[in-house]
Order: structure tokens, then C-alpha cells, then sequence
């Protein structure tokens, strides 16, 4: 084993530190035959992982495998990604590309980069390119103390964060099939990733053992010196994803190996960071792009609930930006300007420190941060962001440009909508999560096999005749597709953390494996082309369900069990709660009806969105100027647009000659996400009153008022509405009283 010239090699280093003392439950379960433990207990050989022959493994041996650690601190908790498997829905297309990526791309070329660093033999393999691509032909692998300054010949500084995401990628691939191909692969590219590291400790070059890049230490050092974008690029942001993914293949594919190395890099960045000032390290996080860290934070949490090394968890909290942090707990916005993917991971962290810390300032950063991202800066898909930045508060129609919605930032808001709900298991970050992952996320890939791109998308644009730019080899967001496909059923259920409640979060057609509670869970859904589910129960006992009751079922949420209708009303946005002891077989049949509603923006009501129940419509149509469409004169009682939209199926509508497709297509057309409000004369059910719609100094205006108290259970509510509406314009002068007995003739006329 190499050795640098201190006299330790990275394996002696980890058996000094002690590190090879901590394991996470899956792995103790897996040696036990049990089910999943919670305390740590010693990391096995590596000859407990032996593979079993044959091509697949079972999804009992996969979650035995699962390294995962639930923090006590959580009220619900998820289930391990073997444990749910995907049936044919909107997702599997994605899912089903994205896995034929991950067993064609060849490993060498995404270590070239790695391997061309520590001065090992590439094998011939070029890097994938992009910002993956090789450094400058003159740049040397300079160590902390020998870099020449920011006049020495450079090139692609942000290399080595594709690999980390493909490391993750790989670990998903394999938890989520069992294909031994896949685990095959994974430890190909650590045994590869463990050579480098070795290989770069030999040089003696370097500050530790435990260095593992794709470019010299420099960029580190660089940045301790406030060195900014441009002269580096994100360093820690790359040590990130190496390490996440790293951890991803120990946490899903049982590679001790890859704790080995991940621990040794967590061990170097605390010795680096330790020397660092509190000042000093505050300056380096509020660097722009150059102290983005990515989620060092989480990772480094991560660490320290599987090994219980100290280290781990006082490295996380070098990574405190207090600024923000202390902000944000405090409930006020600062985050204007602020580049949203460079601070978004960094309350994953935040959430993580407060599992195992149990400070409270933490837990209340995380929770303000979402509600000032959730719904003030969110489009229509989920997404946010305009030129990778965040714009005012409660601005989303103001802030709509050129190029909103970095796949990245919706990538890790689901993360941290995922960790909220972990610690308080509120639908609200479920809706979300719903909204982005089927919009946002599946429509960020296109509707293409690829053997050599993930093909997905950077932005997701928002502005008028907008055009997906698919591809995105190397890219940060490329990086990030490729894992957002391959764990389309983490969330579709949690559990709660004592295993005597189901949540179901999502429809999506899946069968859920809970063989330790004695249940099989399988949902049977075309969901959100149709707005129904059936669940099936399979076992005996007492379980209490809980189905998501979605914010936009205005319509009804109608549930039975084996038939027979449950007399418990259902609130939007809430979960409905079915408590009982479950015979095999049991069945719950859900109705959801979905409808055709319009969204407004929060600042401006006349910058609007169409949805089909949860999904997005896009308008396809490639003028650069925002759609004017009328929909009040054809709304019936219900606010069904029926009359005005035509369904032409798979959650494609006609309005007069203007097609409209789900935004989760993965089609490459031009399209408006939102289209202007135009209601110039107050109608109802294709009766026109001649009267001009009167606006508030808000733009809000006489119909959006009246359509809001809306749904009518029949038409005598609705003209008592028209009365009443009617009544508080008159009061407020903007509308003459003979114009509102216009109106309410019109009223009385209409065909609703």
C-alpha cells in the first residue's frame, strides 16, 4: 500500500482514526438475516457482501444491504428504495432511459479525469466533456503550497463532479433493480477511485492522506484565500458529490471501500478547515460560486451518523454560513440576489445538524427558507430561480426571464422538502414534492434513448416560446439527471417512525415490499392521466393509512374500502386517515376528479398557468409574446373549463386551435408555461353582460372576486354570489348600479 511522507497510507490513517468502527443498520441486518437496526455496529468484512449468483438480486437481500441511518429525532421515515417498485406510469419511460445509460456509459471515461490527476494510465478512455472535460495541456496537480497564482494556465476547474454523480447514479441503478451488472460497475470505479487516492498520497504532495480530486489541492488553498469564480470554481462543490456518491455506493451497495475513502476525504477537509477562522470560513461560504459547497454539511452529517466520529459532525459545522442561517431562523429574507443552487444544499445540511445536534436554530432556518421559496418564488413546475439567482419576495411573474429554473435548485428543493416532512410530516411538502418531481423533474428528461448523454435539461424555462435545451454531458445539472430518474419511488410512501402508519404520498402505480410488518402494498393507478387509485392490502393486522389529500382535489377525494364509501371528510392539502385492522386483500379505491384550473401568479393575477389536476400545461406555441386567453364566459358551477378546454387524452387539451401538452412530455417543442389573463367583459356561461370587468389597484377584478368564492353547489349560490360581488364593487365605486343590473340579468341568463 502507498504511503505519502508522513508514514501513513489512507488505510492505516482510517485503522489510527478509529473510523472502522461504525456501520449503519442495513449492513448489521444483512450479517443478522434481521430486519433493519438502529444502532451502529461494527462494518462487516467485505465477505459479508458476497453476491449471490444469479443475474438479479432479491429486493430482501437489497434492503438487508441498505446502509441508511434514521435519526431518532424524525416522525416518519422512508422505506429503502429496494423496498418500492415502479410499474408502468409516466415515469418509467425516464427511469427506463436513464438505467440504459448507466449500464452502457463506460466507466474509464468517467475516471480519465481522476486517473489523468493522480498520473495513472487512462487506458485510452477520453473524459465525457463539457465541464468534464480534461484540465489545461500546462496545468500541473499543484498542492496546497506550490501553485503558481491566478495567471497559471487552467481548464475546467469543476472536474470531477460528474463522476460523483454518476457513482451516485450507479448505487440508485442497483438498489433499484438488483442487476449485478450495476454492482459490478460500482466496484470497478472504487477500486479505481481508492488507486487514485492511494496514488496521490504517495506524491507526498499533498496536505493529507485522505485527498481525493480531480485537479491539485490549490483550488482549496485558493479559496482559503478568497480567491474568486473564475480563478476556481466551486472546489468543495466537487468534493461533494465525489464524497456523496461515494457514500451512495457504501449506503446502497454495502461498499466498504467506498466508506473507506469517503471517510479518509471527510478526515481531510477537517484537518484543512479546523485551522480556518470563523471568519474566515464565514467569507469563503459568501463567496459567489467559488465557496458554493454543494451539501458538505449533509455529507459530513452523514459520516458522523455512521461512524460516530466527532470530526464528521464538528466539520459540518464549519460549513455554518451564519449569515444565512441566523436570517433565516429569524424569519427574515435575504435572499434576493443570492444564487439558489449555491445555498439551497445547504439546508439539507442544516436539517441534518439539527437531527443530531438538537438545535432548534437550525430546524427553524430550514423551515422559513422553504416558505420563502414555497409558493413566492415558485413557477408553475416547481422550479425557481431566474440567471441561476433568486429575485424579491413573492415575485414570480416579475422574475419570469430568459432562463428560470435550474434543474439543480428543484433537485435539491426536493431534498430538503423531503427532510422537512421527515421531521414534521406536514402534506404541504408533499404538494410540492408532487408538483416539481412530475413537472420539474421527469420533464427535464427528454423523450430519447441515449447511450452517451443523459439528455436532460439545465434550465426549464418559463418565458414565452421557450425551447428545452436537452444534453447537458458534464454539466452541473446534468449531473444531478442523473440521479433525479432513478428514484422516482423514494417517496411514494414513508412510514412512521415507530412502523404503525403507511403514508401515501404520491399516485404512482408501484408495489411497496414491507415483508418486516408482515405487508405487501400494491397500487394499481393511470394517475394523473386518470384521477383514481387502487390500493391493495396484502396482510393481516392493524395499520393506519394515510393517503395525501392533494391541495388541488377541489373537486372531491372520495375514498372506499372494499366498496363501501368512508363516511370521513377530506380537506385539501391534509391527509385523510384510515384506521383498522387490514384482512389480505382489502382494497381502497380513491376518486380524485381531476380538472382543467388556472393558476395565478403570486404577484400579478393576470400572469396565469393552466393545470390538469397536479400537472403543468404548456401551451405549445413559439411566439415570444405571452397568449391572451378568456376562460370565465365558458366556466360552469364546479369551475369546470370543459366548455373551453378540450381533452384530447395522455393530458393533451385543445383550446380553439391552441394545443397544450404536459409539461413532463420529455417533448422538445416551444412552448408558454403562462399565457395573460384577458377578460375584458364581465359573461357567464356564454351570456355577456356588455359591462367592462372593473380591477382593483391588485389587478384582482370583478370575476376573479366572484370565481374565487367558487366551487357552486348549484345555481341559486352562484347568483347569490353575482348579488353579493356585485354589491361590494358598487360599495367600492368601481362599478355603476345600472351596469351591475347589467350584470346580474346576464347572470340570470347564463347557460351554467
Amino acid at each position: 500500500m502507498a504511503e505519502n511522507d508522513n508514514g501513513y497510507s489512507r488505510r492505516s490513517f482510517l485503522r489510527v482514526g478509529g473510523l472502522m468502527v461504525g456501520a449503519t443498520a442495513g449492513a448489521a441486518a444483512f450479517m443478522q438475516g434481521g430486519g433493519a437496526a438502529q444502532a451502529v455496529q461494527t462494518i462487516p468484512t467485505a465477505s459479508a457482501f458476497r453476491i449471490p449468483s444469479g443475474p438479479r438480486l432479491s429486493g430482501a437481500y437489497l434492503t438487508g444491504l441498505d446502509g441508511s441511518v434514521i435519526p431518532d429525532s424524525w416522525k416518519a421515515k422512508p422505506f429503502a428504495l429496494s423496498q418500492v417498485t415502479l410499474d408502468q406510469s409516466v415515469f418509467t419511460r425516464a427511469q427506463q432511459q436513464m438505467l440504459n445509460l448507466a449500464r452502457e456509459y463506460p466507466a474509464d471515461r468517467i475516471l480519465a479525469v481522476f486517473r489523468t490527476n493522480a498520473g495513472i494510465d487512462t487506458k485510452g478512455a477520453r473524459p465525457p466533456g463539457g465541464w468534464e472535460g480534461p484540465g489545461h495541456a500546462d496545468e500541473e496537480a499543484w498542492g496546497p503550497g506550490d501553485y503558481p497564482g491566478k495567471n497559471a494556465p487552467r481548464a475546467n476547474l469543476l472536474r470531477g463532479h460528474f463522476g460523483g454523480h454518476f457513482l451516485s447514479m450507479m448505487a440508485l441503478a442497483y438498489a433499484g433493480t438488483g442487476d449485478q451488472d450495476f454492482k459490478t460497475k460500482i466496484d470497478y470505479l472504487v477500486d479505481a477511485l481508492g488507486e487514485c487516492q492511494d496514488a496521490l498520497a504517495a506524491t507526498g504532495r499533498y496536505s493529507h492522506p485522505g485527498f481525493l480530486a480531480a485537479y491539485g489541492e490549490w483550488q482549496f488553498s485558493a479559496l482559503e484565500d478568497y480567491a474568486l469564480y473564475g480563478e476556481i470554481w466551486a472546489p468543495y462543490y466537487t468534493a461533494h458529490k465525489i464524497m456523496a456518491g461515494l457514500l451512495e455506493c457504501y449506503r446502497l451497495a454495502g461498499s466498504t471501500k467506498a466508506l473507506e475513502i469517503v471517510a479518509a476525504m471527510g478526515k481531510w477537509i477537517h484537518s484543512r478547515l479546523r485551522d480556518c477562522t470563523p471568519d474566515q470560513l464565514e467569507r469563503m461560504w459568501s463567496i459567489y460560486i467559488a465557496g458554493e459547497y454543494g451539501g458538505m454539511n449533509e455529507v459530513m452529517v452523514d459520516l458522523y451518523a455512521i461512524t460516530k466520529d466527532d470530526d464528521f459532525l464538528d466539520c459540518a459545522r464549519f460549513f455554518d454560513l451564519n449569515s444565512l442561517v441566523d436570517a433565516c431562523a429569524a424569519g427574515e429574507d435575504i435572499l434576493d440576489g443570492k444564487h439558489a443552487n449555491q445555498h439551497i444544499p445547504q439546508f439539507s445540511g442544516y436539517a441534518k445538524l439539527f437531527d443530531y445536534t438538537g438545535e432548534t436554530r437550525y430546524r427553524d432556518a430550514v423551515t422559513n427558507f422553504w416558505g420563502m421559496i414555497v409558493p413566492g418564488r415558485m413557477y408553475a413546475h416547481g422550479g425557481t430561480g431566474e440567471g441561476e439567482l433568486w429575485g424579491p419576495a413573492n415575485t414570480v411573474a416579475g422574475d419570469i426571464g430568459g432562463r428560470n429554473a435550474e434543474c439543480c435548485a428543484a433537485y435539491n428543493m426536493l431534498k430538503v422538502s423531503r427532510l422537512l416532512f421527515f421531521q414534521e410530516p406536514d402534506a404541504k411538502y408533499m404538494d410540492y414534492y408532487e408538483r416539481t418531481v412530475l413537472n420539474h423533474i421527469l420533464g427535464s428528461r427528454r423523450n430519447v434513448d441515449s447511450d452517451t448523454s443523459p439528455e436532460v435539461l439545465y434550465m426549464y424555462p418559463v418565458h414565452p416560446g421557450a425551447m428545452r435545451e436537452y444534453n447537458n454531458v458534464g454539466t452541473c445539472c446534468g449531473g444531478t439527471g442523473l440521479e433525479n430518474h432513478l428514484k422516482y419511488q423514494d417517496s411514494v410512501y414513508f412510514q412512521s417512525a415507530d412502523q404503525t402508519e403507511l403514508y401515501v404520498n404520491l399516485y404512482v402505480a408501484s408495489t411497496l415490499d414491507w415483508s418486516e410488518n408482515g405487508f405487501r402494498v400494491v397500487q394499481r393507478t393511470a394517475f394523473p392521466q386518470e384521477g383514481s387509485s387502487e390500493i391493495t392490502i396484502e396482510g393481516d393486522g392493524a395499520l393506519k393509512v394515510r393517503l395525501r389529500v392533494p391541495s388541488w382535489s377541489e373537486n372531491g377525494f372520495r375514498v372506499s374500502v372494499n366498496g363501501s364509501p368512508l363516511d370521513t371528510q377530506s380537506t385539501p392539502g391534509s391527509y385523510l386517515l384510515i384506521d383498522r385492522v387490514w384482512s389480505a386483500g382489502d382494497v381502497i379505491s380513491i376518486d380524485m376528479p381531476l380538472s382543467v384550473h388556472a393558476e395565478p401568479a403570486v404577484d400579478d393575477p393576470t400572469i396565469q398557468s393552466l393545470r390538469h389536476g397536479p400537472v403543468t400545461l404548456l401551451a405549445v406555441n413559439d411566439s415570444a409574446k405571452y397568449q391572451k386567453f378568456s376562460l370565465y364566459s365558458g366556466m360552469t358551477l364546479d369551475k369546470g373549463l370543459e366548455n373551453v378546454i378540450v381533452p384530447a387524452g395522455q393530458n393533451r387539451f385543445w383550446m380553439g386551435s391552441q394545443e397544450f401538452e404536459p409539461a413532463y412530455s420529455g417533448a422538445h417543442t416551444k412552448y408558454h408555461m403562462y399565457f395573460e389573463r384577458s377578460e375584458p367583459v364581465i359573461a357567464f356561461g356564454g351570456v355577456s353582460s356588455a359591462v367592462v370587468n372593473p380591477a382593483r389597484g391588485d389587478k384582482t377584478t370583478f370575476l376573479d372576486v366572484l370565481w374565487a368564492s367558487g366551487p357552486f353547489a348549484n345555481r341559486g349560490e352562484f347568483l347569490t354570489a353575482v348579488q353579493d360581488t356585485s354589491q361590494q364593487f358598487v360599495n367600492e365605486g368601481l362599478l355603476g348600479r345600472r351596469d351591475r343590473q347589467k350584470v346580474l340579468i346576464a347572470a340570470g341568463k347564463a347557460r351554467l
